[in-house]
């Protein structure tokens, strides 16, 4: 035999070992049927609509953060105003994206536009107020609108991810859904049949806030509080409903009242450094949260606590107060929220608190659960559809190009191998559609076989013998396989650059079917001719 096929036909044994040990795995070798099909199971990672589980689609609310990034400015202006000692009227939002700065005391407006123009010129725009001649109005820029709506889209997406991985979900996939300017993002847990507890624990904003009570009352009711402030809050307020510990109450019924609060807050979740659910020593029955502070924080909290010792401070998660304790003392780096926890919503809570906080709220839009039995049919129909037409390939292969197509068959055989071991190796999810990848994938390796067979029978009626005509028919269908393989793979490229889930499935399933049809089709199958061809009498005709 050539030197040089002994090395072709080794390269090809050592490739179909590693397909083996991709599909099946080496240290824990199947003795068995069974434990063939179970490593095999173990091996190919299924998508949601094969092994079933759930299908979330949430929309994040990206204008709130658009105004709370509007309420820091309207504290970061009033607290300088303050320290400088300026006087004026008014410093409040009008709508998310504006803020009215009222009569400032007009020997000092240079100083206020240096202070704004210098410090914040890259994301507000200062002009002066209608009808107020020592007022301005501050102006979101776009540019800072598009870099708030971005940059909370991907802290939302990784913020998702953390709490989800942190279930011991298996293999979630979380990513931004739609365009550039989307606010969508889409969750898929395989094999979660009831995602109940994953949505909850999703939608838990996980802002934490410590704020400070500015009325001792608590109302019973929204309107009870606006009537008793002449249907104005205080300056700097906000009314934010809760649960009242053993509080007086104007009427309130037990288990939930308004709060008037501060609405800047001392410390925010992004000052946590950690949080850990315990037994509530006040309640053996129930369980609290105890959480501790970043040095940054306990420094700025520290000082706060002594000059505020007396006065009740609210804790604020999501905009609902869950506790309003006393300030008995200093307090340096740590504290706890007690509310009607349960050990298992304690525990979720504490893993929002460490996985950080939402920059906004998020709302599902869509819900679709798969369950077990469908993916199952799924799996079954898939597999029939992608055997039949594999068989009646096999038979068209036989009977029109006779011991030629067995060669054709060998290497579609092949393909399909390769293909699944590099979904094994590459850890691919295959779905629905990457299933019907794969049936377009035999299609194609026909293709090649048919373009390349059809080449050496041209050459051999035109008098060339058997091992010239292989050689000629390979050399000229090499350029028109590679030419539509190439094509292909750059539109299932931008299948899996646009597409979503199950489309991307089909342009991996599809792109890696391509390749390794480019190597069985020419590679393999050349080898095989040329393997046929020497062990047979020159005098012979090439079976095709």
């Amino acid at each position: 035999m050539n030197p040089n096929l002994k090395w072709k036909a080794l390269f090809i044994v050592l490739v179909i070992l590693g397909c083996i040990y991709g599909l099946v795995g080496l240290p824990t070798f199947p003795t068995s049927v069974a434990q063939l099909k179970d490593n095999f199971s173990h091996r190919i990672k299924l998508g949601l609509d094969l092994q079933g589980g759930t299908h979330l689609v949430l929309q994040v609310q990206t204008q709130e953060a658009i105004a709370q990034e509007t309420d820091r400015m309207v504290d970061r202006i009033t607290t300088w105003l303050r320290s400088k000692n300026i006087h004026y009227d008014d410093a409040r939002r009008v709508d998310d994206t504006h803020i009215l700065v009222r009569n400032v005391d007009s020997t000092r407006l240079s100083e206020f536009r240096d202070y704004v123009n210098q410090q914040f010129a890259n994301f507000w725009d200062l002009a002066p107020a209608a009808g107020d001649p020592s007022g301005y109005t501050l102006t979101l820029r776009g540019a800072a609108i598009a870099q708030i709506q971005e940059t909370t889209m991907t802290l939302s997406r990784e913020t998702i991810d953390r709490r989800i991985n942190a279930l011991g979900l298996t293999e979630p996939n979380i990513q931004l859904r739609g365009g550039q300017n989307s606010n969508e993002i889409l969750v898929q847990l395989p094999g979660e049949g009831d995602p109940a507890r994953a949505k909850e624990v999703i939608q838990l904003g996980g802002q934490l806030e410590l704020r400070l009570l500015e009325d001792p009352v608590v109302y019973s009711s929204e309107t009870d509080a606006l009537s008793k402030h002449g249907g104005v809050l205080p300056p700097g307020t906000e009314l934010l409903p809760g649960r009242p510990q053993n509080r007086t109450t104007s009427g309130a019924p037990e288990g939930e009242g308004w709060y008037i609060v501060s609405r800047s807050s001392i410390v925010t979740g992004a000052d946590l450094r950690s949080a850990t659910e315990n037994r509530n020593t006040n309640n053996p029955g129930q369980w609290s949260v105890n959480f501790t502070l970043s040095p940054d924080a306990a420094r700025r909290f520290g000082p706060f606590t002594q000059q505020n010792i007396g006065r009740d401070m609210p804790i604020v998660l999501d905009h609902r107060v869950y506790s309003a304790p006393v300030i008995n003392a200093r307090i340096d780096d740590s504290g706890v929220i007690e509310g009607s926890f349960s050990q298992e919503s304690a525990h979720d809570l504490a893993l929002v608190l460490r996985s950080g906080a939402l920059p906004a709220s998020i709302k599902y839009l869509a819900e679709r659960t798969v369950g077990p039995s469908l993916g199952a049919d799924s799996i079954r129909h898939g597999v029939q559809a992608s055997v039949l037409s594999l068989l009646v390939v096999m038979i068209f292969m036989l009977f029109y190009y006779r011991l030629s197509g067995g060669n054709a068959v060998l290497a579609l055989i092949l393909n399909l191998v390769i293909l699944l071991a590099a979904l094994a190796f590459f850890e691919a999810v295959l779905t629905l559609p990457g299933i019907a990848g794969v049936i377009l994938t035999i299609g194609m390796g026909v293709d090649s076989n048919v373009l390349v067979f059809e080449r050496i029978r041209e050459e051999l009626r035109n008098g060339k013998s058997p091992g010239a005509a292989v050689e000629a028919g390979f050399d000229k269908a090499f350029l028109t396989i590679i030419d539509t393989h190439v094509t292909t793979v750059v539109s299932a490229f931008f299948l899996f650059l646009f597409g979503t889930g199950p489309i991307k499935g089909f342009a991996i399933t599809l792109t890696i079917g391509l390749i390794a049809n480019v190597f069985t089709a020419i590679y393999v199958s050349k080898t095989i001719f040329q393997y046929h061809l020497a062990k047979m009498d020159r005098q012979s005709e090439l079976s095709i």
